[in-house]
């Protein structure tokens, strides 16, 4: 065994993390999770392909980040024997406009990136709650923040403006984008597989609960679909995508909402669970026979084709069309869809090889190559973490 980079991805009541070897590439030996935080705690770690740990608590234990952390790094020690955890690397979905690049992570800039709270009020806390519990558990680790925004800031700056007065953009109300890990690591996987494309005009799909596009020119983030949140664009699991602002204004004069009934609704009662009123998961809309279903997918492939017109325009045109995440990798019938709808850019799709989930599921006609290329945004975490260690 060799030294290892732990990288986390902490959510309100969940802590997602692996453990990467190191030599000659960075190597997954562990994977875990952590969840039920707040509720009835359970954590499993699985090496191998082996449960390696499995542990629950009572409903209602008192377990915090802080105590799942610590029992996450014991079991990460002992199994590391002689070797050491160098480090741990943390997804922060915010940045802000100060942190475009990782960053270790200490106690004065853990209290600044805390002052972007609200501008990822159901992320941002939990992300640097990992973090607050790693050091007070283990304060010599070194830890590294890797953000989601940091991607994206290569957009030019009219991409990043909203049409409101000066002053609000001077206080960082802009387009920030997300997903920016797994857009740089696709961008970095396509100079691999298929660096002709890497050189052009891409639109990258991640698809999953949550849902955006990147559209990347030589391989940079031109403009993206999400901006000032993770509400902005497409249409996701729970969440509405972009809304008529005005709609928001009908809502909270004939329905008395406040902004925390509008955060629940638009973050986790809209989207493909709001319209189909069945699931959030487009596994089980594609089993139902209820036309409710039916109908939430069709709208979900409108938007992603809707909002990718828009990202053509922001190319100039289109060479490469990439699907990657739960829904973009696995989704046949979602990508045919979503391919039919943008037939107009000379994008065909093959049927036999998207039904058999191939990396390259275009036609050999196609005038725009289509990929599926699965994301790994923890070993862009990794990666990030042990270049900056040195």
């Amino acid at each position: 065994m060799a030294d290892a980079i732990l990288t986390i991805n902490a959510g309100s009541s969940s802590i997602k993390f692996a453990l990467f070897e190191l030599g000659p590439e960075l190597t997954r030996i562990a994977s875990g999770l952590a969840e039920g935080i707040g509720t009835a705690p359970h954590l499993r770690i699985t090496t191998g392909g082996q449960v390696a740990l499995e542990r629950r608590w009572p409903e209602h234990a008192a377990e915090t980040h802080e105590d799942l952390m610590g029992e996450v790094l014991d079991w990460v020690e002992h199994h590391l024997g002689e070797d050491q955890l160098l480090a741990a690397g943390h997804r922060i979905v915010h940045g802000g406009e100060y942190y475009t690049a990782p960053t270790k992570l200490d106690a004065n800039i853990i209290a600044h990136l805390a002052e972007l709270n609200p501008l990822a009020p159901l992320h941002e806390p939990h992300n640097l709650a990992a973090v607050r519990a790693i050091l007070a558990v283990r304060p010599a680790l070194a830890q590294v923040g890797c953000f989601d925004t940091a991607f994206h800031h290569t957009m030019p700056e009219t991409a990043t403006r909203l049409a409101l007065p000066r002053a609000f953009h001077e206080e960082g109300v802009r387009r920030y984008g997300f997903h920016g890990l797994s857009y740089e690591y696709i961008a970095e996987r396509l100079r691999e597989v298929a660096p002709n494309l890497a050189k052009g005009r891409v639109i990258i799909a991640h698809l999953g609960n949550g849902a955006s596009l990147c559209a990347i020119k030589d391989g940079v983030s031109i403009d993206t679909t999400m901006g000032f949140t993770a509400l902005e664009g497409l249409m996701m699991g729970t969440r509405s995508g972009s809304i008529d602002p005005g709609v928001l204004i009908y809502l909270t004069q004939t329905h008395n909402m406040d902004a925390a009934a509008l955060t629940d609704l638009l973050y986790k009662r809209s989207g493909l669970l709001g319209v189909s009123g069945i699931s959030s998961d487009v596994r089980t809309l594609l089993e139902s026979p209820a036309p409710e279903a039916t109908e939430a997918l069709d709208l979900f492939a409108y938007t992603v084709a809707r909002h990718a017109g828009a990202l053509i325009s922001s190319l100039g045109g289109l060479d490469g069309l990439v699907f990657t995440a739960g829904i973009g990798e696995h989704a046949t019938p979602i990508r045919a869809a979503i391919c039919e709808r943008l037939a107009w850019t000379g994008a065909e799709i093959s049927p036999e090889a998207n039904a058999a989930n191939e990396p390259a599921i275009s036609t050999p006609d196609s005038k725009v190559e289509i990929r599926v290329i699965p994301t790994d945004e923890e070993l862009m975490i990794a990666k990030h973490t042990l270049a900056e260690i040195g």
